[in-house]
């Protein structure tokens, strides 16, 4: 799995797989990324920042978007719980998907798998990986803890009123 900086001139791409992503939430009866989120303001502020990515197979076809967001993240300041490296050198996962045309080929595991560690070997600055994920996104916190993710809290309403995800940490 390689991992490609997404540019402005990707944006409508990558609008598409979040979309799908959504969609594939929705069908599976998961509220989350249902609404506004994730916005395309939100998604040109990750490419301005250099935060969006595009996932692309070993035959280099894209199938899937990521955000590795920089500290520090504002939502998690609301944390319900306690982290495992009180740190402010970490980044965040947002935004993953894997457009439904490629589901089910592990494309997911590989995806997180490859960002871990590219961070880890390339992000010296970087102490702690943070994810979060919605309460009834089972199959994102299987994977979550499949990577080795701790569950290190809840946040309340953050995304949503009434909605609860889940946080998870990876020290480095």
């Amino acid at each position: 799995m390689q991992l490609r900086k997404a540019t402005m001139a990707d944006f409508d791409q990558v609008i598409t797989i979040l979309k799908d992503g959504a969609n594939q939430l929705a069908e599976r009866g998961v509220d989350q990324w249902q609404g506004d989120y994730p916005s395309l303001n939100q998604v040109k502020e990750d490419i301005e920042h250099g935060w969006a990515y595009l996932a692309l197979s070993a035959d280099e076809e894209t199938v899937g978007a990521i955000a590795i967001v920089d500290a520090p993240d504002p939502a998690y300041d609301q944390l319900n719980g306690e982290w495992l490296s009180n740190t402010d050198q970490y980044v965040v996962i947002h935004r993953v998907a894997i457009h439904s045309q490629h589901a089910g080929k592990g494309y997911a595991t590989q995806l997180l798998s490859s960002v871990i560690d590219n961070i880890k070997t390339k992000r010296a600055d970087v102490e702690s990986i943070r994810i979060d994920t919605h309460e009834d996104n089972h199959a994102m916190q299987h994977l979550i803890a499949k990577m080795g993710f701790t569950k290190v809290g809840t946040l309340h309403g953050v995304y949503r009123p009434k909605e609860i995800s889940y946080v998870y940490e990876l020290a480095k």
